[in-house]
């Protein structure tokens, strides 16, 4: 089943009421690469300078844009916003929370000369930022919908390629642990010849930045075709992998850099969702969940200990 990026990005706001200023910001950096270059001009004036953007008016901003009034409007729509004037308040929102507290004045964009003092700063501010958009983009119904279907589920399979496939691993173990049957899957062949055989209470979750991966998309099509629960966990909502999930979970589209490709920024907004996941699927199935924790932690106890069972 496909879906229109307006109406995933529609979140729990409901129709007429805008988003919140910070999920403006979110929003912005995440839709900005599927939209067309006009409409991503204007995406990039307003994020760039809130407050500035705010005291246009339609066609001021068309005018710094180059683009069109028409073009405006449909990016404000694209954002979630009913029109050009809902927008503008949100941009004086954003405007007053930055002056209030301005994030540090420095770039993800890591040269091959930085001090690692540098690049310590520089990596922390943009994992704050990835983790911050994420969360303010992450639509929490379809969080709330996937994680009934994972805690009702007879088995779950997790597909993931490459650094999206470590995300699948650490999904799977944290279920594992507290009492569901959960496999990993990143060779494609098995992830297909298992998708198979889902039926209806099983759940398949597809871990994929692009949203395009076709060996992550191939078993999630099966699994759908064959009546399973799917999830897409991806940066890329309005991406080819949406046409076979029940729920999109929307993940923060980090800039990338040369020495910081999309694989490692990704990866920190794809361990967020995977830990929403597992703690929503922990409360709701907590008098299960909780001795079955207990249990495993027992299990591997003696091996943190240090050697002759003396504690230090």
């Amino acid at each position: 089943m496909s879906r229109d990026v307006k109406e995933i990005f529609a979140g729990p706001v409901g129709p007429g009421v805008p988003p919140a200023p910070a999920a403006l910001a979110a929003k912005v950096r995440t839709l900005a690469p599927s939209m067309t270059r006009s409409m991503q001009r204007v995406a990039e004036a307003v994020a760039g300078d809130p407050a500035g953007c705010a005291a246009l008016t339609v066609t001021g901003l068309a005018e710094l844009t180059g683009t069109s009034e028409a073009t405006v409007v449909r990016t404000a729509r694209l954002l979630g916003y009913p029109g050009y004037r809902d927008l503008r308040l949100a941009l004086a929102g954003l405007a007053a929370q930055q002056q209030s507290g301005r994030a540090p004045s420095v770039t993800a964009d890591i040269a091959v000369d930085d001090p690692i003092a540098d690049v310590v700063a520089k990596l922390a501010h943009d994992e704050q930022q990835t983790l911050a958009d994420t969360a303010a983009g992450l639509d929490t119904v379809q969080l709330g919908a996937a994680v009934a279907a994972l805690a009702a589920a007879r088995r779950v399979d997790v597909y993931g390629i490459g650094a999206s496939g470590l995300v699948a691993q650490d999904l799977v173990q944290k279920l594992l642990r507290i009492g569901l049957i959960a496999h990993a899957h990143s060779d494609p062949h098995l992830a297909v010849t298992n998708a198979v055989q889902l039926r209806a209470k099983d759940v398949a979750i597809a871990i994929t930045h692009s949203g395009s991966t076709g060996d992550v998309i191939e078993p999630l099509r099966v699994a759908f075709e064959h009546g399973a629960t799917t999830v897409a966990v991806t940066g890329r909502p309005d991406g080819p992998v949406s046409q076979y999930a029940d729920h999109v979970l929307t993940t923060s589209t980090a800039r990338e850099s040369e020495l910081r490709p999309a694989a490692m920024s990704s990866r920190t907004s794809q361990l967020l969702v995977v830990d929403c996941l597992f703690v929503g699927v922990a409360q709701r199935t907590y008098e299960t969940a909780a001795p079955a924790l207990a249990a495993s932690y027992e299990a591997l106890a003696h091996r943190h200990r240090p050697r002759g069972g003396t504690k230090r």
